[in-house]
């Protein structure tokens, strides 16, 4: 970078005559030595100073400064406080549907705007919008976790040149490390400046109708003991009761603990709190004079502006402030209470953002909140950042955090939040139409995918995909290893081995359950035959009743009743011995050799043996002689299929026993190498391809987006023809489809107010099923959409087949009152017209200034087109849609 040395002479005591933060004097020191920052630091303990320090530092140099912001209300506010600061003539302005001197030297803009700029240039050049600019300050950088617009913050960053510094403020987050490390990964060397100090201490509280009690022990580590429940609990199903407003304002101010910023999470909430506290009043008179006078000026400069219900409560001193609300009043609410005359603004969470509306206390009314996704508790960093709104630098000495009992959070939810540790940003990048052909008019595929692969939520994916990429390496190590073992051994030959294994294996099967069926037959046969055997037939005994090694031959005696159908079988052996046993115990029935006939003459076993299996006794000199009769059987022979199946498992064994694999070593350990070497590499791909998949996930989404543009006809290749060359130079939800529906030239002949009705359908969301106007739109209106309707499913379809969720506006519930305050109706007209909020009819009407003030500027659309949208512009830009920054 081409420093000038009068960096070196920048007096800071002159700059800033105050003590300044051992951090805010670090993150000036780096500046100075040419490094980008990344300042974590709690809300309200002075991370603007070091953008203001930027500025500073710029100026001298002759050079610029870009000052980007989330919103465009937080534009304004800075617009506004460098401008009393710096000069007017100093300070520009732009934030889409608002240019004020763009080539001043500071310049402040919303995120979205500077991202633009960067895309308008080769990434990483220095384009003719960017040329002199020392630095960018981007101001409350954690939005990069905003679901919808972070991957704003990323783009801008990756595409920022390196030439520039880059100035990250953002709020305390628990991965700020790897913040700054992407940062200097993708951009150049930046230093992380990090803080948990906080100038104003906040002391957090709990409120419940019994009063208002410090939430955490004397060492803010956990609940105060107090606070937890005591004795028997009160009987289930009956749920805690909340405090009323009325009691939680009178337990403030009671404790000199106003102003305040309470919290709901609703519109209607907010609305409902202004009324539910009736006649209160929370200024003294001199502050109330003073606000009646300031209402009235307001009043008299915009008539239209004052919100039903609101002017009498906001002149004691109460106000609300929410999406809902017009604007302009928004504006005078957030005045009169950064001056002290407003001591309670009932507000939802979108204030807590960047605002600048300190107070001495916020209090939070309940500890969870419904989203698009269910009902869930707050995560640490939206609960710390409603909380850092508390305490005012240089006015108080701590600021005060109230949360309140009810019905379904208490104390311990409110103490777990007050202790939790900031939340990591995450990545929220994804790739968008514009993106995608933006960067295929000035790279490269490869270019393009090298930039996308340069995401923060790249860099996350890599360090936490490690673990898994060292299992693969560790896994590849292994299969290395075990393949350099394997190197002699000859493929077809182990291969081969295998197989003779497989077959061998199956053989022996085979062979078992042939044997295990012609025992069956027998153990058959043999029940039938005992069933009917006589005394003096031939058997073989061996079993679990039958005491002996080897087959005993016996001749049967006699048969008694067993305590089943089978029969005990009283038996006597050719050893002279006498057996109870059952027919389990016959292993031979040899009804081939002739009965003994001698033992009829037997008198059977002696007297003092028992009747039950296994009983044995040794036989007399009178059973000895039948004993001695009794031949030898001859040995059992196999079925003919048995002997023939064994020969060929034998014959198997043989050449297993003879295969060359031997050579080689043992034939067992060889196989498990083999098998685990086939293991290896199945587990290695299946890792290799889960593992791609996730690191090569927007560059997927990427080439699916390539894909849907080619089928529409933006790309002819991988160049954007003169259709893709129009979508590119749109900016919105959905580029494309912006992009096919002004050129398809349905909206060429349209009037000015109804073009600004057709544009509205474009760019307005499916509004709530409760939300209606009096007004239609025009038929011109709706054939123009009719004709839309075929292309608007087809890229529905196409995006479904490539799962792509972008969405494809086209609603005309709502957008007959574009088409009126087009034509001129009054304000107050309008708003009676519809069951939207205020504050929703500016924001729908200001989308569509967005994007008609865009169509001038999109090539290849017709002229009448562009003209008609000039027109419309003038028509609509008017109060209380216009913006007002001064």
């Amino acid at each position: 970078m081409n420093r000038s040395p009068t960096t070196a002479e920048l007096d800071l005591n002159k700059l800033f005559p105050f003590a300044l933060d051992e951090f805010q004097l670090k993150a000036i020191a780096a500046l100075n030595a040419d490094r980008s920052v990344v300042v974590c630091a709690p809300t309200g303990s002075g991370k603007t100073l070091i953008g203001e320090y930027a500025i500073h530092r710029a100026l001298a140099r002759n050079r610029r400064v870009f000052y980007t912001t989330p919103l465009k209300a937080l534009s304004n506010q800075k617009w506004r406080d460098f401008s009393e600061q710096f000069g007017p003539n100093m300070v520009g302005l732009l934030t889409g549907d608002m240019s004020i001197d763009r080539d001043a030297p500071i310049l402040v803009m919303t995120t979205e705007i500077f991202r633009n700029m960067l895309y308008g240039t080769p990434i990483g050049e220095v384009g003719t919008s960017l040329v002199g600019v020392d630095a960018v300050v981007l101001d409350e950088c954690h939005y990069m976790n905003d679901r919808q617009r972070g991957t704003v913050w990323e783009e801008s960053i990756i595409y920022c040149p390196r030439e520039i510094q880059l100035v990250a403020l953002s709020a305390t987050v628990a991965n700020s490390e790897q913040l700054t490390d992407w940062i200097g990964n993708v951009h150049g060397p930046t230093e992380l400046i990090y803080s948990d100090f906080r100038p104003v201490p906040l002391e957090f509280h709990f409120c419940s109708p019994k009063g208002l009690f410090p939430l955490l022990n004397d060492d803010l580590t956990k609940i105060n003991p107090r606070l937890k429940p005591k004795g028997p609990q009160k009987q289930p199903g009956k749920r805690p009761e909340s405090p009323s407003l009325n009691f939680v304002l009178s337990q403030l101010r009671e404790r000199d603990m106003l102003p305040a910023i309470y919290f709901i999470f609703s519109r209607r909430g907010c609305d409902q709190a202004v009324e539910e506290v009736g006649d209160l009043t929370l200024v003294n008179k001199a502050e109330a004079q003073q606000l009646r006078r300031r209402i009235e000026e307001f009043l008299a400069r915009y008539p239209e502006a004052g919100r039903s219900g609101q002017i009498e409560p906001l002149s004691r001193g109460i106000a609300a402030h929410h999406a809902g609300i017009l604007p302009t009043w928004k504006g005078l609410v957030e005045e009169l209470f950064q001056e002290g005359l407003i001591k309670v603004v009932f507000a939802t969470e979108t204030l807590a953002a960047g605002i600048n509306m300190p107070a001495r206390t916020t209090v939070i009314s309940t500890l969870s909140k419904r989203t698009d996704r269910g009902h869930r508790l707050l995560n640490a960093s939206e609960f710390l950042q409603m909380a850092g709104r508390a305490g005012r630098r240089g006015m108080d000495e701590r600021g005060y955090v109230a949360t309140l009992q009810t019905p379904f959070e208490g104390a311990k939810e409110a103490a777990y939040l007050a202790t939790s540790k900031p939340d990591p940003l995450v990545s929220q990048f994804t790739p968008s139409y514009g993106m995608v052909l933006n960067l295929l008019q000035t790279h490269s595929i490869e270019e393009a995918k090298a930039l996308v692969e340069r995401s923060f939520g790249q860099y996350l994916a890599t360090l936490y995909l490690k673990p898994q990429q060292q299992a693969i390496a560790d896994l590849e190590s292994e299969l290395a290893n075990l393949q350099s073992q394997m190197q002699q051994v000859e493929p077809a030959a182990l291969a081969n081995y295998e197989k003779l294994q497989q077959r061998l294996k199956v053989e022996r099967q085979l062979l078992k359950t042939l044997q295990q069926q012609s025992a069956s037959m027998q153990a058959g046969d043999m029940a039938l035959a005992l069933h009917y055997a006589v005394a003096g037939t031939i058997l073989s005994l061996k079993g679990k009743h039958v005491p002996v090694s080897t087959p005993v031959p016996a001749t049967l005696v006699n048969k008694i009743p067993g305590p089943g159908q089978s029969p005990y079988l009283i038996c006597l052996g050719k050893d002279n011995r006498w057996y109870v046993v059952g027919t389990i115990d016959v292993v031979g029935f040899h009804a081939e050799l002739p009965r003994i006939a001698a033992v009829d003459r037997l008198s059977g076993p002696p007297p003092d043996m028992a009747m039950k299996l296994g009983s044995v006794r040794t036989g007399t000199e009178v059973t000895a002689v039948v004993a001695n009769t009794i031949p030898i059987p001859p040995p059992p022979s196999d079925p003919p299929e048995v002997l023939a199946q064994a020969e060929s498992v034998k014959a198997l064994e043989a050449q297993v026993a003879a295969h060359p694999i031997h050579r080689w070593g043992n034939p067992g350990t060889l196989l498990k190498r083999y098998r685990r070497i086939v293991s290896l590499q199945e587990e290695i791909g299946d890792r290799q391809a889960k593992l791609d998949r996730q690191t090569q996930r927007h560059w997927e989404e990427f080439l699916d987006l390539i894909q849907i543009l080619q089928g529409f006809g933006c790309l002819e290749g991988l160049v954007p023809t003169r259709m893709g060359q129009a979508a590119a130079a749109i900016r919105g939800d959905n580029e494309l489809w912006l992009g096919l529906a002004l050129m398809s030239r349905e909206f060429d002949d349209l009037d000015p107010h109804h073009l600004a009705a057709a544009c509205a359908a474009l760019v307005t969301e499916t509004p709530r099923p409760d939300a209606r106007t009096n007004y239609d739109p025009a038929p011109q209106v709706e054939e123009a959409m009719g004709k839309l309707r075929s292309l608007r499913r087809q890229l529905f379809q196409m995006q479904r087949r490539h799962n792509v969720a972008l969405p494809v506006w086209l609603e005309d519930d709502l957008i007959g009152l574009v088409q009126e305050w087009a034509l001129g109706v009054e304000w107050v007209h309008l708003c009676e017209n519809t069951t939207l909020d205020e504050g929703d009819v500016v924001r729908m009407l200001r989308r569509t200034l967005d994007f008609l003030s865009q169509i001038p500027h999109v090539p290849y659309l017709s002229d009448s087109l562009k003209q008609n949208a000039s027109r419309a512009i003038q028509l609509m830009d008017r109060f209380p849609v216009n913006e007002i920054v001064g």
